[in-house]
Parts: structure tokens; sequence; C-alpha cells
């Protein structure tokens, strides 16, 4: 019988690469969504949230490819699961509430759990990049994070006073 072949243990930098390759492949699926949402939205602030969101989630990209330049890999996604879940559950409500009240309110919940999953990502990638020594990712790394939590306030602040109450009132 041959010896087993033993897998070389994984670290902390294998496991920072693998995800930062999840929300790299996360953002783009973003970027190819965010429009999608911008022309389902029924209420011309909503529209315009998903577009400026759109601009930013390009610069997120664009970051996330000087963070692989600082770990030395090549930008490239891995395919997230958790993101394709989501922006599936996005396109069934853009499908099923089409035209209604409740579309608005709809979509603000499906941006709203992308925006959660993002900051969940970029905090743990920001702390992992500190332990690291990667202080050049964690710089990119905040920035990000401190966007991707205003877009989760901006939107906190399109729902509560305006969308929600036009699905509340039909």
């Amino acid at each position: 019988m041959a010896p087993t072949k033993k897998a070389s243990p994984k670290g902390l930098n294998e496991l920072f690469h693998d995800t930062l390759k999840d929300i790299y492949f996360a953002e783009k699926k973003i970027v190819a969504t965010l429009p999608k949402m911008a022309k389902a939205a029924q209420s011309p602030n909503l529209k315009a949230a998903f577009e400026k969101h759109r601009e930013e989630t390009k610069e997120h990209v664009a970051r996330l490819e000087q963070v692989f330049e600082v770990i030395g890999k090549k930008p490239q996604g891995k395919t997230c699961a958790a993101i394709v879940g989501i922006t599936d559950e996005g396109a069934e409500i853009m499908e099923e509430y089409k035209g209604t009240p409740a579309l608005d309110a709809g979509l603000l919940a499906a941006a709203q759990a992308v925006e959660h999953y993002e900051i969940s990502r970029y905090g743990t990638l920001k702390t992992w990049a500190s332990e690291l020594g990667l202080d050049e990712a964690v710089s990119l790394l905040n920035l990000t994070l401190g966007e991707e939590k205003a877009t989760d306030e901006a939107l906190t602040q399109l729902a509560e006073p305006a969308v929600n109450m036009a699905a509340e009132n039909v």
C-alpha cells in the first residue's frame, strides 16, 4: 500500500487569499446586478441609490485588485455561493413583486442583505490583514468597509420613512 500523503496545513494567509477571491467574485456580481435593481426600482431615490452604489462598487473591485497586488497574487474570483443566493433572492423579488407597492421594500431588503454580507467579509478581511501585518491592505479594506456601512445606513434611511410606508398602505 502506498503511503498516504498528508495535506499541508493551511494558515491564515491562505484563508485570507481564499476570502479575498470570494469577495472579489461577489463585488463583480454586484456590479452586474445593480443596474437590474435600479431599472426595477419604482422610487427615483432608490434608483439613484443603486446607480451611485454601482459606481462605488466598481471602486471596491479596483481596491480589491490593489489588495491582491499587496499579497503578490493575481486578482481572481472564486464562486461565492452566499452572494449568488442573495442576488437570486433579489431577482425573485423583482419578478414576484413587479409593479406592486411592496417591490421597493423588497429591493431594499435584498440590497441590505448584500450590504450586511459585504460588511461581514470586509470586517473579517481587515482583521486578518492586520494580523498578517498587511498595513496597506488594512487601509484599503477599511475604506471599503466604511463605504459599505454608509450605503447600508443610506438604504435604511430610504426604507424607513417612504418605501416601507408605501408597501404598508395597500
